[in-house]
């Protein structure tokens, strides 16, 4: 049986911890770097290493004697600029650094689209204009060139660009949205809903993951768009959580610019988890072309939007009494409400 070892950066995250259950259930080895502990029960199952991409030291010991690296340590949005470009772009270097030295085989860099920005058209490609926004967008920009200079070293890397993805312990945002469908809320949207926002189921992207480290090297070598196959509108893929949830309850339609300029002023004055990347692209299209994912990697994805959401809204329900009370900045646990839970009484 083929024994590669994969190393996961970041593996005590969402994507992580669905990505080491991925690669268990394949038989593969997996070794776990991250900051937080590996509170799962997988914890006996795999080889954990407590430490920051940021620490060389500890990326060396990680890094040695893996066959695979999935690079998906991040600071997310809500963190500090200097932790999102620290982690992101020293991290990276780190990491490939040390991947070059003991040799490893394959690196894959989990990116974002939120390289694009906010663009003109849709669909977006793979080779249209970078352009991010804030912190997180730029540093995911300035991480992939140092991916693509290491790749003209000789490295053979993959560089995922996903949507936002969404499945077991996924919290964050999402958690929000959850927690007002559950409890018999209606739910406000930016602008007229009617816009197409692409999401990705995580079982999905593990697909994507699992493509890339198994391919001829010549294929995997390039920058991939991965994302849902089927999503309709805004407004009709939300409502199916809602009408899930079995209250009789609608999406509401707000104007854009005032919900923009309220949320603006939320922010700034700490009230509201709702970044500038969540609130100013929510009402415009956001989809990316996977064409060239299906066509090189054979991706071909199982979940639509619908489907991906109300799995997760799922999981959330069934798993309600493990997070009640905890927030944080993370995707693993919901974000504090801030004065939006007082908004949702009038929904």
């Amino acid at each position: 049986m083929d024994k590669k070892k994969y190393l996961i950066t970041g593996g005590a995250g969402f994507l992580g911890i669905n990505l080491t259950r991925f690669l268990l259930k394949k038989g593969k080895l997996v070794r776990i770097l991250d900051m937080a502990p590996f509170d799962y029960p997988e914890k006996g199952m795999v080889d954990f290493i407590l430490g920051d991409v940021r620490d060389k030291t500890a990326v060396d010991k990680a890094v040695e004697s893996v066959d695979i690296v999935v690079h998906t340590a991040a600071a997310l949005p809500l963190y500090s600029k200097k932790d999102i470009l620290t982690t992101e772009v020293d991290g990276t270097r780190n990491v490939l650094g040390a991947a070059k030295r003991y040799n490893v085989g394959r690196f894959i860099h989990i990116s974002s689209t939120a390289v694009y920005g906010i663009p003109d058209h849709h669909p977006i490609f793979e080779d249209d204009k970078l352009d991010g926004v804030g912190a997180y967008g730029e540093a995911k920009i300035i991480a992939e060139q140092i991916c693509e200079d290491a790749r003209k070293s000789g490295m053979y890397i993959t560089i995922l660009r996903p949507k936002s993805f969404v499945g077991p312990e996924r919290l964050g945002v999402f958690a929000l949205f959850y927690d007002w469908a559950s409890t018999g809320r209606g739910f406000p949207m930016i602008g007229n809903g009617k816009n197409r926002y692409q999401l990705l189921d995580v079982e999905d992207l593990c697909e994507a993951i699992w493509l890339s480290a198994t391919l001829p090297k010549e294929k995997i070598n390039d920058t991939f768009n991965i994302g849902a196959k089927e999503f309709t509108t805004m407004r009709e893929d939300y409502q199916a959580v809602l009408d899930r949830a079995g209250f009789g309850k609608k999406i509401i339609c707000f104007p854009a610019a005032p919900m923009i300029w309220t949320l603006r002023l939320l922010e700034f004055f700490k009230l509201s988890p709702l970044y500038k990347w969540v609130y100013e692209t929510a009402h415009k299209d956001s989809f990316v072309s996977i064409e060239k994912a299906e066509k090189i990697l054979g991706f071909h994805p199982k979940y639509s939007n619908k489907q991906a959401l109300i799995k997760n809204y799922e999981w959330y329900l069934a798993n309600l009494n493990k997070f009640k009370n905890q927030t944080g900045v993370s995707h693993r646990v919901p974000w504090k409400q801030g004065i939006l839970k007082l908004a949702k009484y009038f929904f």
